[in-house]
């Protein structure tokens, strides 16, 4: 097991976002179909901060645990376990099966991949003792004495 700081940040702040979408925004739009696109970042951003996974490994797993809670809201997973009762299992594994939520799951795969491709990483503060300076020869001249 790892941990990637920057990851766990990121984590943290979309849970933040995401409960505050579940407790205070009862909408047709942003609860249901953001909250789920959402929450496959989520599950991305966490993989990253706890395991070694590369990124397009995290984006399969995280979309493949998305999909496997659909399949499970398809069943009644949460009944059959005897945990209808139980917020928690309700707010995690969902109650209603919608074959539409596969699409925000895609979607929040793909925001997840381009987000973290090595082409924003461009972007990025460098690494500590790194040089700021551009590669390649330096253009700084001396003037003559």
């Amino acid at each position: 097991m790892t941990f990637r700081l920057p990851y766990a940040l990121a984590t943290l702040a979309l849970f933040a976002i995401e409960v505050v979408i579940a407790l205070f925004v009862h909408d047709r739009f942003v609860r249901p179909h953001v909250g789920d696109v959402l929450a496959v970042v989520l599950v991305y951003l966490g993989l990253r901060a706890l395991t070694r996974l590369p990124r397009v490994g995290a984006v399969v797993v995280a979309f493949a645990i998305a999909c496997a809670v659909e399949a499970g809201q398809a069943v009644d997973l949460v009944d059959r376990l005897g945990l209808a009762g139980n917020a928690v299992a309700r707010v995690v594994f969902g109650m209603g099966f919608d074959p539409w939520d596969f699409l925000a799951y895609l979607a929040g795969a793909g925001i997840a991949s381009v987000c973290d491709s090595p082409r924003s990483a461009r972007h990025q503060l460098p690494k500590p003792g790194a040089s700021l300076a551009p590669p390649g020869p330096s253009r700084v001249t001396r003037a003559a004495p």
